[in-house]
């Protein structure tokens, strides 16, 4: 028995029981591969095939053939029933695309689907500038348990580089410590270092500055680094508890 499929909606929460009134752990991505481990009347249990993570989806829009050859390399990119004929749905950064044909400026994922050739990339295409990255999340909502333009949390801002790189990296911040090797005595700072709190993770963009999903200002914005380290132990009552280097 086949167990490999691909979901084909444009993103769906990810719960941690099969119900809607269920926390929501995160995301997946249009395109993106998991194995079913039990259904559940109108629930699945999935476990995805880039992190193992483990969660519960709606036992709907997913299909078990099709061949990934663009992933979607903007913020998101917008859903055409025809060419120059727009809908009001799009695609998150990081979706794994199928082209069946393509025009001058289109190219064609189903059935009146169409998406803009400026806003993807071939499937192995690798994004080495991770701050570009990063910036396109900048001022997004932070949601908790999102990884999209409509939502991220700080653990997913970080994760979603490494998907979109085919790497594999961990999803939530406490199994991201453990996976990442360092310590938390650095003093000085550089471009690429990553510093973890429990429950918490923010990116260097330079000696100065960082970017994080940050729950108490609801968004991804770029702070100053040794400003959010005093901020979160005064009010979190946190300390570092481990820098690391983004390696990739």
């Amino acid at each position: 028995m086949q167990n490999n499929f691909y979901f084909k909606g444009n993103f769906s929460k990810i719960y941690k029981k099969p119900s809607k009134f269920s926390e929501v752990t995160s995301q997946i991505l249009y395109g993106e591969n998991f194995k079913i481990l039990s259904k559940k009347k109108k629930w699945i249990k999935i476990k995805l095939s880039f992190d193992n993570y483990i969660g519960y989806i709606k036992n709907e829009k997913y299909i078990n053939k099709f061949h990934p050859n663009y992933k979607v390399s903007n913020l998101k990119a917008k859903i055409f029933k025809k060419p120059k004929y727009g809908t009001k749905s799009w695609l998150p950064f990081g979706s794994k695309l199928s082209v069946k044909s393509e025009n001058k400026d289109y190219v064609k994922i189903e059935k009146n689907k169409w998406i803009k050739k400026k806003d993807i990339k071939k499937i192995n295409h690798k994004e080495k500038d991770f701050v570009k990255t990063f910036k396109k999340f900048l001022n997004t909502n932070y949601v908790w348990g999102g990884k999209t333009y409509k939502g991220i949390d700080c653990s997913a801002l970080l994760q979603i580089f490494f998907y979109y790189n085919n790497l594999f990296f961990p999803r939530d911040t406490k199994d991201q410590i453990k996976y990442s090797k360092g310590n938390s005595k650095k003093k000085k700072f550089k471009k690429g270092d990553v510093i973890f709190w429990k429950g918490h993770v923010a990116i260097c963009l330079n000696s100065k500055k960082l970017i994080h999903a940050y729950g108490p200002e609801k968004k991804v914005l770029i702070m100053p680094i040794i400003k959010t380290i005093n901020v979160i132990k005064k009010i979190a009552k946190l300390k570092v508890k481990k820098i690391t280097r983004l390696k990739y």
